[in-house]
């Protein structure tokens, strides 16, 4: 009982921070209606991966000459980044369903609509890009998911390191007479802020060195991409990258990689549902450690190319740790598991068998969705903030369910494919600011999921 009240606690001090306002309204008002216990088959395609997406737009910024982009995922945050960039004086044009040419010839320091910077974190994005190619502009807060707080002051400490005057007010003022190259350590790994210390180091004055920077695969897609352009950025994938500034940067074109958070997802529809999928193009060479992990919940695939293919009916069960001790799956900074893959793991271990922690130290917010998945009939003990302990399998049932951002969305989705009954997910515009018809992907599965009106 004492756990029960803890959860609801948590949970009703989730639901005070969580801001209905921060959707569009036509997204609020449809849902999904699933019904559960049907096992998906066939094969999936994932969608570009929408944390390189945003980061790559932001970057075009960074040169007059047209760039083309392909595979670019057709969802809410990158409509969002679209518009902003825009905005600043940047011309989009669509050459097909997935592919736009981007030129950013002449850019101006316009208001931004602050209610776009908040629809999506990656708003922040538009700093180091500005920074370099502007000088003096304005940039209000960024919003995106509410799972804890998220600081930017490692954003602000590298850019100023790079030359940059930054002034904070609820919102920032940058100004930079021509950035500097540096040798600076970022003081926490932030994929984000590693990205906008890239951008403006690029075309810094000098040379660059990025200490304790972020490694994971859309940040190493956006220095190849940047060095398609001209950039001159060396030791890609590890924590210290050496960037010698260059004049200029030139037009290129780029294809997006595959999004391994939606692929990923796909494996634990697979599982939690006791079916078979291929997934194509997945980009299988990114998921050594997340495959580990998963693997210590009963989960396997094969690869065949670059495809990944996760058989039928496969025994989830939870390998303790020596002695039988409970195993702890906690979140870390490239290549450890990713804090976006923790709610997905938490659906998926509630369909296995033993004991398992939690433990995502990064968000103190990531967990608080679990109270959803117990009202369903799952086992779960909430110990604080960041951990959860869970037992299983637990049988499922159909509920009614809001989507609070997009993984712990996708989690409850996933929950709901393997539920006993009907559920119905209502704010389905959070999920798809990630994944890109990830009902019709479904249902081509084989899923009973349906799009409908409130």
């Amino acid at each position: 009982m004492l756990a029960e009240g803890a959860n609801v606690l948590l949970a009703e001090a989730y639901n005070l921070t969580y801001n209905l306002g921060d959707i569009p309204l036509e997204n609020c008002m449809e849902k999904f209606v699933i019904e559960g216990g049907v096992p998906i088959n066939g094969e999936v395609t994932p969608a570009g991966n929408k944390n390189a997406a945003l980061p790559l737009l932001a970057a075009c910024l960074l040169t007059q000459d047209p760039i083309i982009l392909r595979n670019i995922p057709q969802i809410k945050d990158v409509s969002v980044m679209r518009d902003l960039i825009e905005s600043l004086g940047a011309n989009i044009e669509a050459l097909d369903a997935t592919s736009w040419r981007i030129t950013a010839r002449d850019l101006r320091p316009a208001d931004l609509n602050p209610d776009l910077c908040r629809h999506i974190r990656a708003s922040i994005l538009i700093a180091g890009p500005m920074a370099a190619r502007v000088g003096e502009f304005k940039l209000p807060s960024p919003g995106g998911d509410v799972i804890g707080r998220r600081r930017l002051d490692t954003h602000i400490l590298a850019l100023r390191a790079l030359g940059a005057d930054v002034i904070y007010d609820r919102g920032f003022s940058f100004q930079a007479d021509g950035l500097r190259g540096a040798d600076f350590l970022m003081d926490e790994a932030s994929v984000t802020a590693t990205e906008n210390a890239i951008m403006a180091a690029v075309t810094a004055k000098g040379d660059s060195v990025i200490h304790n920077a972020a490694s994971e695969p859309h940040v190493q897609e956006l220095c190849h991409f940047l060095n398609l352009l001209g950039a001159q950025i060396e030791d890609i994938g590890s924590n210290t990258l050496h960037i010698h500034g260059v004049p200029k940067l030139h037009g290129g074109e780029f294809t997006i990689g595959p999004d391994y958070i939606e692929v990923i997802s796909f494996v634990g529809a697979a599982a939690v549902t006791r079916g078979s999928v291929r997934i194509k193009n997945a980009g299988a060479k990114n998921l050594k450690m997340i495959h580990h992990i998963f693997e210590r919940m009963g989960v396997t695939w094969q690869v065949e190319g670059d495809d990944l293919i996760v058989p039928a009916e496969q025994e989830l069960k939870i390998t303790p740790d020596l002695d039988g001790a409970i195993p702890e799956i906690k979140t870390n900074v490239w290549p450890a598991f990713p804090t976006d893959l923790m709610s997905i793991a938490i659906t998926v271990a509630t369909q296995a068998s033993g004991s398992i922690m939690f433990h995502d130290w990064m968000f103190s917010g990531r967990m608080y969705f679990t109270d959803k998945l117990v009202g369903m009939g799952a086992k779960i003990i909430l110990c604080d903030p960041y951990r959860c302990l869970i037992q299983g399998p637990n049988q499922l049932y159909g509920e009614n369910l809001e989507s609070p951002d997009i993984r712990a969305g996708m989690s409850m989705l996933l929950a709901a494919l393997a539920a006993k009954g009907q559920s119905t997910i209502r704010n389905i515009g959070q999920i798809e600011r990630g994944y890109q018809d990830v009902d019709i992907k479904l249902r081509a599965l084989g899923a009973n999921i349906l799009r409908m009106k409130e």
